[in-house]
């Protein structure tokens, strides 16, 4: 439907389409050979204009997700605009079918900031095929769409652009400010929890926090698609942070169905800090996307909105109406999130059907690989 979508539109107006041009060895997917094939697909018969950054650091990757629209309209998020790992259709109430369920989350963009998503595209273009793009006929500078402040935060390795040898590491380093900064609560939606810079924050907020009922509370996969012990073991060192005291949450997902219940792949990655700071984009917490691979991010400063979306999230998650949320995070928290989440993780242990999509994860899925996580941040992701 995507590739119909384009090719017609690429009979009126230019489309162009930068793609992370695959692991250099077969070994890993998808490697060069099946990105070119996309890419050989895409352009036959079409207007479409299709380039290949081959640029990369060994064993990472170009994982930013971003669509600019006229130089007016963008959109920065998680969600990868292909089949490959899984299919990425899905809704709100996460109906059951034959894949897992998925959940991601992007953002819409209009105003001045659209801007700063493509120079970045331009820059890319620019680098990877030597073409200089001018703004498009239509942009309007510097004309604001509201009075919400957005900021463009990417990681971008070293040594990877001539024109930016010291590359960008601003995700990392809004991340842990706005989690140092953190007094009430916590939320974070996320593929990965590897980052050794990011737990050591969360592992003392915990530990030593701001306030007696400061709340972390995590949304993972059930199955990462690679590092479950990583995730596992990171995890477990918070619950060690913890220390039964309750100020700890990570759940999962699931979709109910008649006759089983599936994994819904939470993909997404949103960081909620006290209703004051959010964001929302393609970077995943771990050493890849803060260091290594080249990621974008939304960063929102407007508590309206911020609230706004976590009830959203929380919404969908609890399956309650948002006027039932009308209350403290860590009141939900604990009134909702725990009883629910155990209750139904309760149930999986006795081999019984769930009646609630919303389960907690495990702490530590081996106690052998308790510090396998940090250990891959330090050693291998990096």
């Amino acid at each position: 439907m995507l590739e119909e979508l384009l090719r017609e539109l690429a009979g009126r107006i230019e489309v162009r389409i930068l793609i992370w041009a695959g692991a250099p060895l077969p070994l890993l997917r998808p490697w060069r050979g099946d990105v070119r094939r996309v890419r050989d697909r895409l352009v036959a018969g079409s207007r479409i204009q299709c380039a290949l950054d081959a640029r990369e650091r060994p064993m990472h990757c170009h994982h930013e997700k971003t669509i600019v629209i006229d130089d007016r309209i963008a959109f920065v998020g998680g969600i990868d605009l292909t089949s490959f790992q899984g299919d990425r259709w899905d809704r709100v109430d996460h109906p059951v079918r034959s894949a897992d369920g998925w959940h991601d989350v992007a953002v819409r963009l209009e105003g001045p900031v659209v801007e700063d998503v493509a120079e970045n595209f331009r820059f890319r273009w620019e680098a990877t095929t030597g073409e200089p793009l001018p703004r498009s006929r239509s942009h309007v500078p510097s004309v604001p769409a509201g009075t919400t402040e957005v900021q463009i935060v990417r990681t971008m390795p070293d040594h990877m652009y001539r024109q930016r040898p010291n590359g960008d590491f601003r995700i990392l380093e809004v991340y842990l400010t706005a989690l140092r900064s953190a007094q009430r609560f916590i939320y974070l939606e996320n593929q990965y929890l590897w980052s050794p810079e990011i737990l050591e924050v969360l592992r003392a907020k915990v530990a030593n926090p701001p306030v007696p009922d400061f709340r972390l509370l995590l949304l993972l996969p059930s199955r990462p698609t690679e590092g479950g012990d990583d995730t596992r073991g990171q995890l477990g060192t918070l619950v060690q942070a913890d220390d039964g005291r309750g100020r700890l949450l990570a759940c999962t997902i699931y979709a109910i169905g008649e006759q089983a219940d599936r994994p819904v792949y939470v993909h997404a990655k949103v960081g909620i800090v006290d209703d004051a700071w959010m964001t929302i984009g393609s970077a995943n917490l771990n050493e890849h996307s803060l260091f290594n691979d080249t990621e974008m991010n939304v960063v929102i400063r407007e508590p309206s909105l911020i609230r706004e979306t976590r009830l959203r999230l929380w919404t969908e998650h609890l399956d309650r109406p948002s006027k039932e949320l009308d209350a403290s995070a860590a009141t939900i928290i604990d009134s909702l999130w725990k009883p629910i989440a155990e209750e139904q993780a309760e149930r999986r242990r006795r081999g019984q059907r769930l009646t609630h999509g919303l389960v907690t994860l495990p702490g530590v899925s081996r106690r052998s690989r308790l510090m396998l996580g940090p250990l891959q941040g330090l050693v291998v992701d990096a």
